[in-house]
């Protein structure tokens, strides 16, 4: 896979940039050498001559542009036996010389992209072990993730989600780290991977966040001291009890999720506050289990606060309540492709990490998949 990958991005080292674009160092070639034969000599036009390697050094290989260069030199001596007194020795070093630094350039371009390319994909398989893809479907219980980076290169970011099927039921986790870097992303990985490893065994939600409390506290106390500031996170952990009919929710100092039941939007706001993930020895170990209906054709949203505090061009955030009021009947994948594309609307861009599941209990009338 990575090897077919290496192949695609070497056949299309530019992301994929139009025709045009790359032949465009051509493109000035010509017209040069057609302005300096069709004007007068004084205005000399032979003499930008040199911009053509120039600008193939930022978008070709090291020998086309070499190529290139020597073409320009054949134009100018061409040139020459119109206009012999165009100084073309001066002109013809200039082109060699200019040729010979952008092969070097383009060589140095091709050795940052290789890197770059190689650095995206010890990226990607972070994000496949940290944000490895769902199952669509546990139990009773369709799920959707959706996780999408503030910043175009980025792969990975505090934001983080899991689900396992356990002797419990269905048991969800989303949370989102409070800061930024490597030591996030690391932190991240510690409660997701605790969540793995604990979900099975832990037979009730207190006792699974106490684990989370301790990978995180644990997790935090090896980084270095200056990586530590407002390290700590807010998730929010869900259960699906076997057989459906109601969920658990233990919600950490995290953006309440939304339920869709009914018809009807409802809030679920948690009745007592739970202390957030690396704060209980500030705060102490509070931990309140909220209950709510969840019956077959129910769908529950739980998200990060990227969902929430995007905001227009007039500073309003974004309602999701209201959003979610529109979308009743959206099944999990289509609701959170509308919702993709309803926050880049609505804020133009994203000016944080976003990360959210959508999870429905199966409706009755609907067949079991194999």
């Amino acid at each position: 896979m990575i090897t077919s990958v290496r192949l695609r991005h070497r056949h299309r080292p530019y992301g994929g940039q139009r025709r045009a674009v790359l032949l465009s160092p051509v493109l000035v070639t010509v017209i040069i050498a057609g302005l300096a034969l069709a004007t007068p000599r004084e205005i000399a036009f032979s003499r930008l001559l040199p911009a053509a390697p120039a600008l193939a050094a930022a978008l070709w290989p090291v020998l086309p542009t070499l190529v290139l260069g020597a073409f320009c030199l054949a134009v100018m001596i061409c040139v020459s036996f119109f206009h012999s007194d165009l100084g073309t020795p001066y002109t013809a070093a200039a082109i060699a010389a200019v040729t010979l630094a952008a092969a070097y350039a383009s060589h140095l371009r091709l050795q940052r992209e290789e890197t770059l390319f190689q650095v995206r994909l010890v990226a990607d398989a972070a994000q496949q072990v940290l944000l490895r893809p769902l199952p669509r479907c546990i139990q009773d219980v369709e799920i959707e993730s959706l996780y999408q980076a503030a910043q175009e290169q980025a792969r990975i970011g505090g934001d983080f989600y899991e689900a396992a099927d356990t002797p419990y039921g269905v048991r969800l986790l989303i949370g989102d780290v409070r800061g930024k870097g490597l030591s996030a992303v690391g932190a991240a990985a510690a409660a997701t991977n605790c969540f793995r490893e604990n979900a099975y065994d832990q037979p009730d939600l207190t006792g699974l966040i106490q684990r989370l409390q301790i990978a995180m506290t644990r997790y935090s106390a090896a980084i270095p001291a200056e990586d530590q500031q407002e390290h700590f996170a807010t998730a929010v952990l869900a259960e699906i009890p076997r057989g459906g009919g109601h969920v658990k929710v233990l919600n950490c100092g995290h953006p309440p999720p939304v339920l869709v039941q009914s018809g009807r939007v409802r809030v679920l706001e948690p009745t007592r506050n739970s202390t957030p993930l690396n704060l209980a020895a500030l705060l102490g170990d509070h931990y309140h289990v909220d209950t709510a209906a969840f019956a077959p054709g129910d769908q529950m949203l739980l998200y990060t606060d990227g969902v929430t505090e995007t905001r227009d061009r007039g500073g309003r955030f974004f309602s999701l309540p209201d959003w979610m009021g529109d979308q009743l009947e959206s099944p999990p994948r289509a609701l959170l492709d509308q919702l993709h594309k309803d926050l880049l609307r609505y804020g133009g861009r994203l000016d944080d990490d976003i990360a959210a599941l959508a999870v429905r209990c199966r409706p009755t009338s609907t067949p079991e998949h194999s």
